[in-house]
């Protein structure tokens, strides 16, 4: 029987998504993506409202990449009723969470649901978004969904930059600048904060290193180091394995 794979997104595609989709392709002739501008994610209705939205673009970008559809559910088809809100638990409280409240509630609700429609047999998700992907993950189990969830490797531009739907809010400037980000992961632990802090224009959030298998800053065999801040009020996050 043919596996359905499926890439879910938020829209304003780029060649992140595109590596997302290609690798859902190898693994299967049935690629299903969906574009849905979740309102649930977003604490701050000025970032919903300004968040880019190129349906077109999107389109073509993603049938290039190998998709064999393209869905645009509305409002109503994901949420026919009051949303049943699916907790993220303590993980998601921190870190992203922090500065976003209610964001990871919202994006998992919203994946599950998408999952509830499209039943694929596997999903493939960023590693840039880490907290989101090991989230996703803990649903998965805690739902015991027959659904596999494949992480992507965070893909970049040429000078390091990972690649992001907010990166082209960010000045010619201000995207000189956000390069820190890459330069202090690839500094690594002692260094990650004093390097992010030679960069004026760069506010941090959050910049540390965590055991990926439960989120906790403590030592482990193989470490993750997660930042996020903001440039020129852009907010922009990034991890690396350690």
């Amino acid at each position: 029987m043919q596996k359905k794979g499926f890439v879910p997104t938020m829209g304003a595609l780029h060649a992140g998504h595109a590596a997302l989709i290609s690798a859902a392709r190898k693994q299967s002739d049935q690629v299903i993506v969906s574009v849905f501008v979740n309102p649930l994610q977003f604490n701050d209705p000025e970032d919903l409202k300004k968040y880019p939205r190129t349906p077109e673009k999107d389109r073509e970008i993603a049938l290039a990449a190998g998709a064999t559809e393209v869905w645009f559910p509305s409002y109503e088809e994901i949420y026919p009723e009051n949303p049943k809100l699916i907790s993220a638990g303590p993980v998601g409280d921190l870190f992203e969470g922090t500065s976003r409240p209610g964001h990871f509630t919202g994006m998992l609700t919203v994946v599950k649901r998408l999952f509830d429609l499209v039943k694929p047999d596997f999903a493939v998700f960023g590693e840039k978004d880490f907290q989101q992907l090991f989230l996703i993950k803990e649903m998965v189990k805690e739902f015991e969904l027959p659904i596999e969830i494949v992480s992507h490797p965070i893909v970049r531009e040429a000078d390091g930059l990972a690649m992001s739907s907010r990166n082209v809010r960010l000045s010619p400037e201000d995207r000189q600048k956000a390069l820190i980000i890459y330069k202090a992961l690839k500094s690594g632990r002692e260094k990650l904060r004093s390097v992010l802090d030679s960069e004026p224009a760069w506010k941090t959030d959050y910049a540390t290193v965590i055991n990926p298998d439960n989120f906790n800053e403590e030592m482990a065999p193989k470490q993750r180091a997660i930042v996020a801040g903001w440039i020129g009020g852009i907010r922009l996050i990034d991890n690396m394995e350690y």
